[in-house]
C-alpha cells in the first residue's frame, strides 16, 4: 500500500533519495544512512553468506571475518568514477535546487563540486582536469550519483565492466551493509566518514580498521609508509570531515544539528583517534622514511659482509625495496641488503649521515610512545646530524604518528536525538525491514531508507518520478536524434528484467545504462525523454499490475509489466 503524499516541502530531499548524488547526500545528510538501510534490506548481500567464499565464517575472529570480505569485493566491484555514467548538470541549476536548505557560501565551502579546494594535492594537480572536466564550461559539474548494490552489481552488463562497479560512496556503504550481514559487526560500530573528496567507514574493532573503497587498512598498515597507505590517508591528512554517522544519528560540519548519541561520538573520536596514533619504534622510522623520501637522504645503514663493513645510502637501500618482499625496518634487512649489487655500497661510512644501525640499538631500550616536544627533543639528540633539516624531520615524523583529524564540531549545535535505528546480527532480513518500517516516523533515515531502496509500494511516488523527470540527462542526451516512435520501438527491443526485485523501480538512465528494464520503467523512461522535449506538455501513466499505459498528446503507448503495481499518475 503506498505511502500518503509527501508535503511539498520534503520533495526534494524524498526525490534526492532515487539519485543519491554526492552533493544531495551532502545537503541532506540523512540520505547516506538510508542508503546503507536500503541496501541491507536489499536480499543481494543476504546471498552472499551462502557463496563458498565465506563458509566456516562464524570461526572466524572479526578481523578474519573483515579481511574476507576484502578480497570478495575486491574480487567482484571496481571504483568507478567516470562523467559518461551518470551525465552532467549544471551549478547553477543544482545551486537553485539546493539553497531552500543551506546557503550558496556554506555550499560552496564545503563541496568539492562548487568551490571547496581544502586538499591542495588534488587542486595543485588541476582537478577538473583530473576528472576530465577540463573540456567543458567551469560551471558544469557531474551527475556523480551513489549507487544501490543493485546498480552496483549492474555493471556487468555494461560494455567494458567485468564486474560490478561504483564510487567511493556505494562502496563506503556497500561495506557497511555487508559488515554487518555477512561478518556480524554490530552497527554501533560501523562509523561512515565523509569528506568533501571521498567517502569512508571507521570500524570500532580491535585497534580499527578503515575500509577505503574496495581494500581495508588495519592500524599497521596505516603506519607501513607505502604509497598505497599514503593515497588512503589522504582524505583524514588533508580534508575536513563533513559527516559521520552510525545508527543512533550523524554530526555534520555545517548543519546547525546533530543527531547521533554524544557518548557515541565521544566513542568514535577516541577509537580512531588511538587508530591515528602510534608510538615510536626502529620499524616506525624506516616506514615513516619509506613514505617521507626527502628525508632519506639524511640516513645510511652499515651492513657486515664477508666479515667486513660495508655503508649505502639509504635512500638507495630503499630503492631496492619496491621489487623486493624483503624490508629495511624488520628481521629481513639482511636479506635485503644482501640482494642489492655490491657497487652501490662503500667501504667507509657516508659524510655528515645518520647510522640508522645505531637508532635500532637505541629504540630497543628507549622506544617513544610519545609525540610531544620533550619527547621528540629526545630522540634529536640520538640523531647526530648536523643537516638543517633535522627539526623539520623531527616536525614531520610526530605528523605520521600521530594525527588529529578535522572532525565536526558539536560547539554550538543542537542536540536532537532521532530514534536509535536497534537492529542487530542475527536478525533476519524480514525482521529487519519489519523494523525499520516500524520506525519511519521516528527516524529519518528509516523513512528515507525505503525511497533509496525503490519500493514503489511502500512510497509515494512522486519523488521518485520528480527525480526520473530531472535528473537523468544519458538517456535524453543519448535518445535526442529520435523520434517518440523511434525511441518507444528501441525500448520495446532492450531485455524486459529489472535490475530490481519486486516492486522496485530503476531510474531510467539505469535502465538506459545497463540496456534492460520492466515496462514500467521503460515507459517512465520514456516519459522523461518527452517531458523534457515538451515541459508543457502533460503526460499520464497508468499502472497496472501486468501493465503500463502511457498516455501523450492523445496518443496511447503500453508495455508489458510483471511488478504488480497499481497507480495513475500525471507528470
Amino acid at each position: 500500500m503506498n505511502k500518503p503524499a509527501l508535503k511539498p516541502e520534503y520533495l526534494e530531499k524524498y526525490s534526492s533519495a532515487a539519485t543519491l548524488s554526492d552533493m544531495e547526500i551532502f545537503i541532506f545528510p540523512e540520505l547516506l544512512y538510508a542508503l546503507l538501510l536500503a541496501n541491507i534490506m536489499s536480499p543481494r548481500i543476504w546471498t552472499w553468506r551462502k557463496d563458498p567464499w565465506f563458509a566456516n565464517l562464524g570461526r572466524m575472529n572479526p578481523r578474519r571475518k573483515i579481511d574476507r570480505l576484502k578480497q570478495y569485493i575486491i574480487d567482484h566491484y571496481e571504483f568507478n568514477l567516470d562523467l559518461d555514467t551518470w551525465g552532467l548538470t549544471d551549478q547553477q541549476t543544482e545551486l537553485q535546487r539546493f539553497t531552500p536548505f543551506m546557503n550558496e557560501k556554506t555550499i560552496r565551502a564545503g563541496n568539492a563540486l562548487f568551490g571547496y579546494e581544502g586538499d591542495k594535492h588534488y587542486f595543485d594537480l588541476d582537478i577538473r582536469r583530473h576528472f576530465g572536466l577540463e573540456k567543458y564550461d567551469d560551471s558544469v559539474i557531474p551527475y556523480w550519483k551513489t549507487e544501490t548494490i543493485e546498480a552496483m552489481d549492474a555493471f556487468i552488463r555494461k560494455e567494458g565492466y567485468r564486474t560490478g562497479a561504483g564510487e567511493c560512496v556505494s562502496l563506503s556503504t556497500l561495506y557497511a551493509a555487508a559488515l554487518f550481514i555477512v561478518c556480524d559487526i554490530p552497527l554501533e560500530d560501523i562509523f561512515l566518514m565523509a569528506t568533501p573528496l571521498h567517502s569512508q567507514n571507521f570500524v570500532a574493532a580491535g585497534e580499527g580498521i578503515l575500509t577505503n573503497n574496495r581494500r581495508i587498512v588495519t592500524k599497521n598498515m596505516w603506519f607501513n609508509g607505502t604509497e598505497l597507505t599514503d593515497k588512503a590517508q589522504r582524505a583524514l591528512r588533508r580534508e575536513q570531515i563533513t559527516m559521520v554517522f552510525n545508527n543512533t544519528g550523524y554530526v555534520h560540519c555545517v548543519v546547525p544539528e546533530y543527531t547521533m548519541d554524544p557518548e557515541h561520538y565521544k566513542r568514535f573520536k577516541e577509537k580512531i583517534g588511538g587508530y591515528l596514533s602510534t608510538g615510536i619504534t626502529f620499524e616506525i622510522l624506516t616506514n615513516f622514511l619509506r613514505q617521507n623520501s626527502m628525508y632519506q637522504k639524511c640516513f645510511q645503514i652499515c651492513h657486515n659482509f664477508h666479515g667486513k663493513k660495508r655503508w649505502i645510502a639509504a635512500e638507495r637501500a630503499y630503492a631496492y625495496e619496491h621489487s623486493s618482499p624483503y624490508k629495511i625496518g624488520d628481521s629481513t634487512r639482511n636479506q635485503l641488503l644482501e640482494e642489492i649489487d655490491g657497487d652501490e655500497f662503500y667501504c667507509e661510512p657516508v659524510p655528515d649521515r645518520i647510522c640508522l644501525l645505531k637508532l635500532e640499538e637505541f629504540f630497543k631500550n628507549n622506544p617513544i610512545q610519545y609525540y610531544d616536544a620533550a619527547h621528540m627533543a629526545q630522540l634529536g639528540t640520538r640523531l647526530e646530524c648536523r643537516n638543517e633539516r633535522k627539526n623539520e624531520l623531527l616536525a614531520a615524523l610526530a605528523a605520521f604518528v600521530h594525527l588529529e583529524p578535522e572532525f565536526p564540531n558539536l560547539e554550538n549545535k543542537t542536540f536532537k536525538p532521532w530514534k536509535k535505528i536497534d537492529i542487530t546480527p542475527g536478525m533476519t532480513r524480514e525482521e529487519i525491514i519489519r523494523y525499520v518500517e516500524s520506525i519511519r516516523t521516528g527516524n529519518p533515515s528509516a523513512d528515507l531508507a525505503f525511497y533509496a531502496l525503490r519500493d514503489l509500494s511502500r512510497t509515494d511516488w512522486a519523488p521518485f518520478l520528480k527525480a526520473a523527470l530531472e535528473r537523468n540527462p544519458v538517456c535524453i542526451k543519448a535518445a535526442a536524434e529520435w523520434s517518440g516512435d523511434e525511441l518507444f520501438q528501441r525500448l520495446e527491443q532492450l531485455n524486459s528484467e529489472s535490475i530490481y526485485d519486486g516492486p522496485r523501480l530503476a531510474q531510467p538512465d539505469e535502465v538506459w545504462n545497463f540496456k534492460t528494464g520492466d515496462g514500467i520503467e521503460k515507459a517512465i523512461l520514456l516519459a522523461a525523454v518527452l517531458k523534457n522535449r515538451h515541459p508543457e506538455e502533460k503526460i499520464k501513466l497508468n499502472v497496472r499490475p501486468d501493465r503500463v499505459e502511457l498516455t501523450f498528446s492523445g496518443q496511447i503507448r503500453m508495455f508489458a509489466s510483471s511488478k504488480g503495481l497499481s497507480a495513475e499518475c500525471l507528470m
